[in-house]
């Protein structure tokens, strides 16, 4: 599932079209569908991911072998979608008592247990050994919390080096939890975690993709385009003290940056034309204040994901895997709208093998088309800069449809009416909240959450949107006193 998908400049219909190939069994109900025959399996508890049946749709697990060989065998493929949602159950329930994976548990155990029927690598815990049951368990027991481990892995996360003699000191004549807040709140603060190329900082990398020899501004690289410095410092911004991580796409603000000792990140109201005289017109965020939409409004992103497109469907396929952590050529977050794909660049993505994610895709895209990216308009067009009838200085390329490409699309099932509502929705859904939570779940887990801690993730995803009111160090607080942190 770790295919990288980058579409070409005219719209990446083919790979969407293997991605979707008339012998594909991986739809995008599948999940959705598989939870509502077990609703109380545990990797449920976050939405059941593709990995259940396929390894890189559409490629099948041996779980997902077992399933696609008892779903309707009599029935032409490729399934419609209705005939495919109706013969799952039936499916699904066949290979209950199979063991698939050859592990020695059936299907159904693993499924109810939280391990993954198509790995044989993963076994449901049959019970016995350290965990059960104080009376028996070893000392120190490796089931429990471990405080002192806890102490010196939050250091090195957070603080990037283990704790020194005199902490470790004072840790065993102080209150354990109050030592570990007090720590956990100094390294916050410290240039490993919040500093240029610090923890936060590469956290970014993937959003922002830096290519060192297109970069402007300092340290400018052979063709200089656009400066990456300027996003990399209002991500830093939005993540730490108490700010609402959401401003990271609803920003219409600018971050500048001033490095030492300690690095300083400062908001500036900075318009595109003061950008330009402040900065320079090769460095300058161009993109009116008032059209600004965070992260996916400067002038990197539109660079080095619309570039010279009409309709940039890298850019809309980009913003929605970085910051709501679905990727559409992996059949993720697909949600059919009506009337769609219109294909007003006569890209061909009305093909039954392109229609299933461009109807997605499409509406996802249309609030990014009023954005220019290094050019490809009509002459006089102003880069990275909103420009309200772009997709008419288009026709000459993507045919006179192209006119009426609509500003207004689709988000998760909203109808959006521009960028600045499409980064509304954005920030405030699940999804975004989800995916903030995951970036630093890697990080201090080092892995994606199993699905026996998939309750564990979700219910931080929740305080993360309630209690927290989207501050992101108040999650990493919680995030560090689970018992899948503290558990050796």
């Amino acid at each position: 599932m770790n295919v990288p998908w980058r579409p070409s400049a005219s719209g990446g219909a083919l790979l969407l079209a293997l991605a979707w190939s008339p012998s594909a069994l991986a739809l995008p109900t599948g999940p959705g569908a598989f939870c509502a025959v077990y609703p109380d399996a545990p990797v449920c508890a976050g939405g059941a991911p593709c990995t259940l049946c396929h390894t890189t749709p559409p490629a099948r697990n041996p779980y997902g072998a077992e399933v696609s060989a008892a779903l309707s065998p009599d029935l032409t493929r490729p399934l419609e979608p209705t005939a495919f949602a109706a013969a799952l159950e039936p499916a699904l329930r066949a290979v209950e008592a199979s063991d698939a994976d050859g592990d020695g548990s059936a299907n159904l155990d693993e499924i109810l247990a939280g391990t993954w029927p198509g790995d044989p690598e993963s076994v449901p815990d049959t019970g016995g050994g350290d965990c059960t049951g104080a009376e028996d368990a070893p000392s120190p027991n490796p089931c429990a919390p471990d405080l002192v481990y806890t102490l010196r892995k939050l250091t090195l996360d957070v603080c990037g080096r283990s704790p020194t003699r005199a902490e470790r000191a004072d840790f065993a004549a102080s209150d354990p939890e109050i030592f570990l807040a007090d720590t956990l709140a100094r390294c916050l603060d410290t240039e490993h975690w919040r500093g240029r190329d610090g923890v936060v900082w590469s956290l970014a990398h993937p959003k922002i993709k830096p290519i060192a020899s297109i970069k402007s501004g300092e340290g400018a690289g052979d063709i200089p385009l656009a400066d990456y410095l300027d996003d990399y410092s209002l991500f830093v911004y939005t993540q730490t003290d108490d700010r609402d991580a959401r401003e990271l796409l609803l920003a219409q603000y600018l971050v500048d940056r001033t490095d030492g000792a300690t690095t300083e990140y400062t908001r500036v109201e900075r318009g595109a034309f003061q950008d330009v005289t402040t900065r320079g017109f090769n460095v300058a965020q161009l993109v009116d204040t008032n059209r600004r939409a965070g992260m996916m409004t400067m002038r990197w992103f539109l660079m080095s994901n619309t570039m010279f497109t009409g309709l940039p469907r890298t850019t809309a396929a980009q913003a929605y895997r970085a910051y709501l952590g679905m990727d559409i050529a992996k059949l993720e977050g697909l949600n059919d709208v009506p009337g769609e794909p219109a294909d007003y660049d006569a890209k061909g993505v009305k093909d039954p093998e392109c229609a299933q994610c461009h109807a997605t895709l499409d509406p996802l895209t249309y609030p990014f088309s009023r954005y220019s990216g290094i050019g490809g308009e009509q002459p006089g067009a102003l880069p990275y800069s909103y420009l309200a009838n772009r997709p008419t200085r288009f026709t000459h390329v993507d045919g006179p449809d192209m006119a009426n490409t609509p500003e207004a699309g689709w988000l998760l099932g909203e109808p959006v009416a521009n960028l600045m509502e499409w980064a509304e929705v954005a920030a405030n859904s699940e999804a975004f909240a989800r995916a903030i939570v995951l970036d630093y779940w890697r990080h201090f887990i080092g892995r994606d959450p199993v699905p026996t801690e998939q309750a564990t993730f979700t219910d931080l995803v929740r305080r993360f949107r309630t209690t927290h009111q989207y501050r992101v160090e108040a999650m990493i607080a919680d995030l560090v006193t689970t018992e899948v942190y503290r558990v050796p």
